[in-house]
């Protein structure tokens, strides 16, 4: 059995277990972003580094296509996309909550419990290469606090 012949496999059963497809990825996908965008403390950030929406798209799908299917459709680093902007736990916090209710609205349970793991892990990564880049070790469990100079907060 080939490499792409397990690939495959795994993604079969995959689809079957939870019923996560291509099509509920992309449901997900851009129900979340959506949202995501008009957020008065998360559209901001990315509004202002993503400049055709449409190909973000379409690598997000790629990325969480290979998230979850193990699909390897994407190619990207997002690390190295995410440790320069200007956001700390809270903004994670959001990001979560907001995840959360997107497949709540999206997706069944099964669904949405592997996509939430996975969020998690996601973001717990993404925070803590935030926190390295900054010269700060968090210690399990530990959040990362930025003065709030340094992080994109609407003020009021």
């Amino acid at each position: 059995m080939t490499s792409s012949d397990r690939r495959a496999e795994a993604m079969a059963r995959r689809i079957a277990e939870t019923g996560i497809d291509a099509a509920m990825i992309e449901r997900v996908v851009r129900a979340f972003y959506g949202k995501m965008r008009q957020h008065p403390v998360l559209g901001p950030v990315f509004n202002q580094r993503v400049a055709d929406w449409e190909d973000h798209m379409t690598r997000l799908c790629a990325f969480w296509s290979s998230v979850i299917l193990a699909s390897g459709t994407y190619g990207g680093s997002p690390m190295q996309k995410h440790v320069h902007l200007p956001i700390d736990g809270r903004h994670f916090d959001l990001w979560l909550r907001l995840f959360y209710q997107t497949l709540q609205e999206t997706c069944p349970p099964e669904a949405a419990r592997l996509f939430m793991e996975r969020a998690l892990r996601i973001a717990e990564s993404l925070e803590m290469a935030i926190a390295v880049e900054h010269g700060v070790m968090l210690a399990k469990g530990e959040r990362l606090r930025r003065p709030d100079a340094d992080v994109f907060l609407p003020t009021e």
